[in-house]
Parts: structure tokens; C-alpha cells; sequence
């Protein structure tokens, strides 16, 4: 993108707004921000731009509190006004491409909520090539939808030509290429959540990348159960053990150190005022592991202070409840102490990063969640292989 000649040239730029928004007010705008760069780089070189994007799950149906309109409030506040922001009104209607053919360099044209129209995750191709028709080049920085095929994402891209990476999106492919193409080793996936089941191709496909994984989270007890330790009444997909020895048998096979708990804070109740303790190995009935214990953070944290590489996508514990978050905020903390180059994705991971208000020390952050798990997947994401 940044070798491009925006002069003159109106870019669609499918961006990520899809911000907390509650009564007109948004409760977070880092993804707003963190697609200035690309927008600003445009305006600057003299081109506009119509800026597109979902906003929550309309479902094809106009939806009143989802109006693009304090986004477009918000990011004319942040681009300052030597760069006017207007707000369609409609996605693709006759008002909007008027106001795109009218738009003048330095200008940016915000599009209505992509999801208004059913068309957008159909991948309509009809809707795809209304939006393709309002501009000159094709730009991607929504990484979190990238995993999408849907018009903007995957339709749009196939008819504009020439279609580039935002710098966004470039910063998240570097990420990915640092950690697994030309990685600094050891490599040390950090891997957390509720099921095996929604990790196993991640874990299979990290199996060939890593030096070692570090397991957390309940799915930790479906490895521990099918390595005949006893687990109480925590988490534990049964249907999966075999599931779990498998994988555990191809970490060996591979020379992969996997690191399972050594010893759990468990409680009697899913609940922040339950009664807890650390207790080893092996859980007793009637209670439940909600977080790593202290001898396994103590485990993990030298894993992490050795390691050059290190990848981390889930919580340790049940991070929302305080009681059961330390385990997390462990992993995040020796993280920021670290020098190692550090990418860190999952809604639950994030949190602990700013929770601990570590952000500037972690070296990439990403900004999707379920492209980020389909990266770790190894899949090819639909919105990246669409471009040039």
C-alpha cells in the first residue's frame, strides 16, 4: 500500500469499526484508532476515502441504535478538521453513490452498517459490485473480518484492482510470519478456554511450529481426565479424551514439551464468593479447577522467561471472575517483562493486557478474534487471499 499513488484515486477501505456502542456512545474505540494510519496515509498522498464497516448483528435489517453516524462523529474527531468525514445514509443507495462520486480528495465518505444489507454476508455479488463501482483501488485493514467471505471482505477485492493490505492488516501478516516462517527460538505457545474441542486444529497445527505449548483453562481437565488424574467436577468434554491422548502423543512424537497444570485453584461453586483453595494434581470431588495454581504460574512464568518466541490465544482460569483471574494476569505480566517477541489474540487475553495495563510492552496485539484463531488454525483466510 505504501508504494501506491493514492493522487486522485478514491479507495475503498473495508475498516474494523465495529465498536462497543451503547446510546450513541462508544465504549471503545481502539479499533477506530488503530485504522488512522491507513486512512490518514490515503488523505495525506491525496487521495479520498470511503470507509466501510459492519457495526454488531443487524441481520440484514435496519437497526437504529447500529447507525454509523457517532462513528463517523467520532472519527471526524479524531482525523481533525482539515479532513471533512461524511456519513451516508444508506449503504449502497443512490444518496451514497452520489455523495462517492462527489467526494473530493482529503475527504472521507463513511458508509451505513455493511450488515444492513443481507447481501454483505451472502456475499452478494450484486452488492459487491455497487460497492466496487464507487472507487478506484481496493485497500483491507479489517483483520477481524478477514476470515469472512462476504462482499466487502471477499467480493469487492475480486472486481477492484489493484487490492492491498492496510498497514493495519500488514502489521498482523508480519506478526504471523515473525512468530512461525522465520521464528526466534524457542517458540512457546500459550494456549487457554473452556474446550479442546474448539482448539484441536490449533493445537495440531502449532504442534509443527512450537518448542512447547502451555495448556490452561478448561480444557486443561479434559487432558488431565484422559491422563487418568482425577478432576472433581470441573470442565471435562468427555467425548474427547481420545482426542486429548492424541494430541498428546503427537507433541511427544514431534519432541514438543505440552505442560499441563501441576496444581489447581479450585472452588465448591462457579461463583466469586465461592469457597477456594490450591489444591495438587489430582482435584477432590465436589470441587472445581477455575484457575492454574501458584506452583504451575511459577512453571509457566520460567517457561516464558526463556522463550524468544512466544504466542498466546486464551485465558488460563475464569478470567471474568476475579477470584479465578490471577492465573491470566500471571501470563500477562511476565509477558511485559519479556523480551521476547510476543503476540497476544483472544477477547480474554486482551483484557488481561490492558488489565494490567501492559499494552506498549507486548509487541503485537491483535485485533481479531476469530481471524486470529483461523491464523493459528493455519487457514487461509478469504479476505487476505482475495487481494493482490
Amino acid at each position: 500500500m505504501l508504494d501506491y499513488n493514492f493522487d486522485g484515486k478514491c479507495a475503498f477501505v473495508r475498516v474494523d469499526f465495529n465498536v462497543p456502542l451503547k446510546d450513541g456512545v462508544i465504549g471503545d474505540d481502539t479499533r477506530i484508532r488503530a485504522a488512522i494510519p491507513t486512512i490518514q496515509h490515503i488523505l495525506d498522498n491525496g487521495g479520498a476515502v470511503i470507509c466501510a464497516s459492519h457495526l454488531g448483528r443487524p441481520k440484514g435489517q435496519v437497526v437504529a441504535e447500529l447507525r454509523m453516524a457517532p462513528v463517523a462523529e467520532h472519527l471526524q474527531r479524531l482525523l481533525g478538521d482539515k479532513h471533512p468525514v461524511l456519513c451516508a445514509q444508506s449503504v449502497c443507495g443512490d444518496d451514497t453513490t452520489a455523495a462517492a462520486e462527489a467526494l473530493e480528495a482529503g475527504e472521507v465518505l463513511l458508509l451505513e452498517n455493511l450488515r444492513f444489507e443481507a447481501g454483505e454476508t451472502a456475499n452478494d455479488p450484486q452488492l459487491a459490485a455497487k460497492l466496487a463501482a464507487m472507487a478506484d483501488v481496493f485497500v483491507q485493514d479489517a483483520f477481524g473480518t478477514c476470515h469472512r467471505a462476504h462482499a466487502s471482505t471477499a467480493g469487492v477485492p475480486a472486481l477492484l484492482k489493484p487490492a492491498l493490505p492496510g498497514m493495519l492488516l500488514k502489521k498482523e501478516i508480519d506478526a504471523f510470519s515473525h512468530a512461525f516462517d522465520t521464528p526466534q527460538r524457542p517458540v512457546v505457545a500459550v494456549i487457554g478456554g473452556a474446550k479442546v474441542s474448539d482448539k484441536i486444529v490449533v493445537l495440531e497445527n502449532l504442534l509443527d511450529k512450537v518448542d512447547s505449548v502451555l495448556v490452561g483453562g478448561g480444557m486443561a481437565y479434559t487432558f488431565l481426565k484422559a491422563q487418568g488424574h482425577e478432576i472433581g467436577s470441573s470442565l471435562c468434554e468427555d467425548n474427547h479424551l481420545d482426542t486429548a491422548r492424541a494430541v498428546m502423543t503427537k507433541a511427544a512424537e514431534k519432541g514438543v514439551d505440552l505442560l499441563l497444570p501441576s496444581d489447581h485453584l479450585v472452588a465448591d461453586d462457579f461463583s466469586a464468593t465461592a469457597n477456594t483453595q490450591v489444591v495438587a494434581v489430582n482435584i477432590p470431588d465436589g470441587w472445581m479447577g477455575l484457575d492454574i495454581g501458584t506452583d504451575t504460574i511459577a512453571r509457566y512464568q520460567q517457561q516464558l522467561a526463556s522463550a524468544a518466541t512466544v504466542v498466546w490465544n486464551g485465558p488460563m482460569g475464569v478470567f471474568e471472575l476475579e477470584p479465578f483471574s490471577h492465573g491470566t494476569s500471571a501470563i500477562a505480566k511476565v509477558l511485559a517483562d519479556s523480551d521476547c517477541l510476543s503476540i497476544v489474540g483472544g477477547g480474554d487475553s486482551v483484557a488481561a493486557i490492558r488489565k494490567n495495563k501492559v499494552e506498549d510492552s507486548i509487541s503485537h496485539i491483535s485485533t481479531g478474534g476469530g481471524a486470529f484463531l483461523e491464523l493459528l488454525e493455519g487457514k487461509q483466510l478469504p479476505g487476505i487471499t482475495a487481494l493482490d
